[in-house]
This record gives C-alpha cells, sequence and structure tokens, in this order.
C-alpha cells in the first residue's frame, strides 16, 4: 500500500490558530486582572491621605491601593487618584482592565478572518492532491474535541450559576437599601407626627406659643416633602437597576444557551461526519465568540468597578471626618432640612417641659385659700427635668426632678379623686384631667427627645455610614465572588468553543482522510485481489 504525500496546508491554519490562542491567554494569565490589580515593582501599598490646602481638612484618596492601576489616557502611567467616578481617568483605568479580552476578541476575529480567507482562496486557486491518513492525529483531535466540549460545558454551568446568585445578590442588596430608606421616611414621618401632636397639646388651656406653632409647620412642610423625596426617589432607582438587571440576566442566560448549543451542535456534527453544517458552525462560531470575549472583557471591568466602590465605601464609612469623591455623590440628607428639625424639636421639648413645670409650680404646687382652686393638698409635685437649657444645649436633672421617662409613673401617686365639681376630694394635686393633659406633654416631650439621635444621624451621616459598613460586610462579598463567577464563565466558554472550533476542523479533516485511506486501502485490495485471480 502506498502513501502519498501529506497536504500540510489546512494543517498549518488550523494550528496557528491554536497558537494564537494559546499566546493570548498567556497574555491573559501574564498580567494581574483579577480585581482589576496590576503590580509594579517596587510598590509599597499604602494609603493616601493627603491635606487639603488651608483648611486642614484631610482629604481621603478612597480605595488608593487597588485603583492602583495603568491609565492608558496618561501614557500608561499609574492612575493614583483613587476610587471617583467622576473622573475619566479612573474609568479609563478600570476599564483598561478588560483590554487584554477585548485585544485577543479583536485578534481572534481577525485572525480567523485571515485564515477563512487563506482556505477559501486555497480551496478555489490551488490543485487538490491526494492525501493521507495518521490515526495519532485522528485520535488527537477526537480527544481534544471532547475535552474542550466538557470544558464549554463547565463554562456554561458557571456562568448561568454565577449569574443568578449575581443577581439574587443585588437584588438583596437593592432591598437592604430600600429597607434603610424605608426605615428613614418612616422616622421623619414620626417626628413630623409628634411635632403636629405638639402644636394641640397643652395643660389648663396653656399651650405652645404661637411662634413656635409657626416654626412646626414650616419644618413639618420641609420634613414631609424630604420624606416623600426620599422615598420616591429610592423606589425609582430600585425599579431602574432591577430593570437593567434583569436585561444582563437576560443576556447572560442567552449567552450561556446558545454557546452550550453550538459547542454540543459542533461536537455532534463533527462525530457524524456533517462537514457542511460543521463549517456553518465555524463560521456561526467565529463571530460568537468575538462577541463573548468582548462581554467577558465587560463584565470584567463590571467586576472591577464593583470591587473598587465596595473598597471605597468602607474607606469612607471609616473615616467619617475626611473629604472624599463620595462626599458630593452620596449627600447624607438635606442637612438644612435635618438641621432646622432638631433644632425645632428640642425647641418643642423646651417649650413643653416649661408648659408643665409652670402648671406644677403656679397651680398644683400652691396652697390657695379654701374654696380657691380644686382644693390640692398633700406633698408637692416634683418638676419635670427639662433636658435642654434656652439655649437648646444639653441640660443635667437637677435634684428632686423627675425624668420623662418615669414622670408619667411618679405623677400618678399625686392624683387626687375629684368630685362632680372637678374638685379634689382626696389627698392629691393633681386632677385626673390635669394628669392626663401632662402625660400627654411627656409622651410628646419624650417622643421628640428621643427622635434627636436620630436626626443627628441625619445630619452626621452616621446611619448612612452604617448603611454602608454593612453592605460592605455582608453584601460585598458575594457581589464580588459571584460577578468574578460571570466573567470566569464567560472565559471559560469563550476559549472552549473557541478551541473547539479548531479542533471541529481539525477532526472533520481527519475523518475526511480516514475515510478516503480506507477507501483506498478497499479498492487496491480489490484490485490486487483480482490481480491473483486472474494469474
Amino acid at each position: 500500500m502506498s502513501y502519498t504525500k501529506l497536504n500540510l496546508f489546512p494543517l498549518m491554519v488550523a494550528l496557528s490558530l491554536l497558537l494564537i490562542s494559546t499566546l493570548s491567554f498567556s497574555f491573559v494569565n501574564g498580567t494581574s486582572l483579577v480585581d482589576g490589580e496590576v503590580s509594579e515593582p517596587m510598590y509599597r501599598s499604602k494609603r493616601f491621605l493627603a491635606e487639603s490646602n488651608g483648611t486642614g481638612n484631610s482629604s481621603l484618596v478612597l480605595a488608593a491601593e487597588r485603583t492602583h492601576r495603568e491609565d492608558p489616557l496618561e501614557d500608561r502611567s499609574y492612575y493614583t487618584g483613587g476610587w471617583n467616578i467622576s473622573n475619566s481617568h479612573y474609568w479609563a483605568s478600570v476599564s483598561y482592565t478588560g483590554a487584554p479580552l477585548f485585544i485577543i476578541a479583536l485578534f481572534w476575529f481577525v485572525a480567523c478572518a485571515i485564515c477563512l480567507l487563506l482556505v477559501c482562496f486555497y480551496c478555489c486557486c490551488c490543485r487538490r492532491r491526494r492525501y493521507g491518513y495518521s490515526r495519532t492525529a485522528y485520535a488527537l483531535s477526537l480527544i481534544f474535541l471532547s475535552a474542550f466540549t466538557i470544558a464549554a460545558i463547565v463554562g456554561a454551568a458557571v456562568l448561568f450559576t454565577g449569574q443568578g446568585k449575581f443577581h439574587d445578590g443585588t437584588k438583596h442588596t437593592l432591598d437592604y437599601v430600600v429597607n434603610q430608606a424605608g426605615e428613614t421616611v418612616d422616622g421623619l414621618r414620626n417626628v413630623s407626627n409628634i411635632l403636629a401632636v405638639a402644636k394641640h397639646t397643652g395643660v389648663n388651656q396653656i399651650f405652645l406659643p404661637q411662634d413656635v406653632q409657626n416654626n412646626i409647620d414650616k419644618v413639618d412642610t420641609k420634613i414631609s416633602s424630604a420624606a416623600e423625596t426620599l422615598e420616591t426617589e429610592t423606589e425609582k432607582n430600585k425599579k431602574d437597576i432591577m430593570i437593567i438587571l434583569d436585561w444582563v440576566r437576560r443576556v447572560l442566560i442567552i449567552v450561556a444557551a446558545v454557546m452550550l448549543g453550538l459547542a454540543a451542535l459542533g461536537f455532534l456534527f463533527s462525530i457524524l461526519g456533517l462537514q457542511v453544517l460543521v463549517y456553518i458552525l465555524v463560521l456561526v462560531g467565529w463571530i460568537l465568540v468575538a462577541v463573548t470575549f468582548i462581554l467577558c472583557g465587560a463584565f470584567l471591568v463590571l467586576h472591577n468597578a464593583t470591587g473598587d466602590t465596595c473598597v471605597a465605601m468602607n474607606d469612607w464609612a471609616k473615616n467619617p471626618t475626611a473629604h472624599t469623591a463620595l462626599d458630593d455623590i452620596i449627600p447624607c440628607v438635606d442637612t438644612a432640612t435635618a438641621q432646622e428639625t432638631l433644632s425645632q424639636s428640642k425647641e418643642v421639648t423646651y417649650q413643653l417641659v416649661g408648659v408643665a413645670n409652670r402648671i406644677i409650680t403656679n397651680v398644683s404646687n400652691i396652697d390657695p385659700p379654701s374654696g380657691v382652686g380644686f382644693n390640692q393638698s398633700g406633698p408637692l409635685v416634683p418638676n419635670l427635668c427639662n433636658p435642654f437649657n434656652s439655649d437648646k444645649t444639653d441640660r443635667k436633672c437637677a435634684s428632686g426632678e423627675v425624668e420623662l421617662s418615669n414622670a408619667t409613673q411618679v405623677w400618678r401617686n399625686y392624683v387626687c379623686q375629684v368630685s362632680a365639681n372637678n374638685v379634689c376630694s382626696t389627698v392629691g394635686r393633681l386632677t385626673p384631667d390635669m394628669y392626663n393633659q401632662m402625660t400627654a406633654v411627656v409622651n410628646v416631650s419624650n417622643g421628640l427627645y428621643h427622635s434627636g439621635p436620630f436626626l443627628s444621624e441625619l445630619l452626621d451621616c452616621t446611619f448612612l455610614r452604617d448603611t454602608v459598613s454593612v453592605i460592605h460586610d455582608e453584601h460585598c462579598p458575594d457581589l464580588t465572588r459571584y460577578s468574578k463567577w460571570v466573567y470566569i464563565g464567560l472565559a471559560l466558554v469563550s476559549a472552549a468553543v473557541m478551541l473547539s472550533l479548531i479542533c471541529w476542523v481539525l477532526y472533520a479533516r481527519e475523518r475526511r482522510h480516514r475515510k478516503y485511506t480506507k477507501l483506498v486501502d478497499a479498492t487496491s485490495g480489490q484490485e490486487s485481489y483480482a490481480g491473483k485471480s486472474q494469474g
């Protein structure tokens, strides 16, 4: 049996594509893409905390170590501005982390196009030669085809699982943020309701001064507006983000399904020897692989930006006095409204306690002549402790005063029984009506006093910093982990299908050669047998 010279041109084209793929992935692996950090020789990790000129206030560069990346806008010098979404250099540096994958996509698309053109030119213009068959090449092509198909299945599974968990994790984070915003809205409305009740709260027809009541109306309008805006904007932002998330989820599911189907069909058509269908899938896969690599690069950028944001939020929460890039992006609240509300709540508390104490001092604790007053008698009623001075600074209780927290229980011991004329018939200095009115004063004052810390947290951003800390500690790990799963799944399925395309061509070639060789051997055997018979 004689073998003719092998036709090496198609084999060299396929091996060239395989080499391109290998070199491209070596380039990716040689660059630290995970988490977007690019190491630099002799670079020592440090925090960037600079003093602002002329003010003495520290200015913190958020996520300084993590965002230390090459900046393509500055001739690939290292970006040192930290996390700052209003800075084009930040976006350029974080987008540059996906550059290797974008380059691979472009390189694959162009190289594959050139190879396809060369193959077409060769098939059309060159005379076909007879070819031989190698069992080793046939076996290896089948083994690699099976391995890359399995890798594509694994990549699609990782992608599908990762996108589901990333979607759920992001949704849970949004739900937490909306819940925190809802608690803030409830707190603001609670203060508004207490202030509204305070307007009509008094003892023995003595109420708050008219100017204080007018201020309550003004503050109530601002509180209602702030609460409504916060609630509306939070729900709107959540809805917009969920629309984008759902769209991204559908795209990733479609990509996973299409790439998995492409790998499975390519394997099946190659095994069955459906050469025309294999070539059609090669053309389709050529474009899909490039698109998937681009999508992988985009999700790598998203993964790095998500990680940057988590670190930046943690830095911001741990440095409440430093000026950062987040200060202008997420202002805590309308500080003027919060300050005015806090001031007014203190003023109302001070005035209401004053009303109660004036009644105690000028009415309950005096001993009028017989027939005057309501026949009060017995031990004197203790004054109510005013938690604020007239300048709204904190005040400590004097000896003998009762605190807001237990005043109603103490005063209950000074309530007398009254006759039909609302006059005390037993020992006591408070009638039931007076006690009920003073209890209302205490409840309103106590409610406003305990709303002070909530309003203070609105002013100094404590509530937002606590929320950010919870997001960093409880939600960010899952978000970064599963976004990493997504781009790893995309990279794996892209690489597997890309290499499968090459194996489809190689296996189809070896299968055709094997079939041709068997046919030649069978024909030669028949001719040899016929010659012997004639002899």
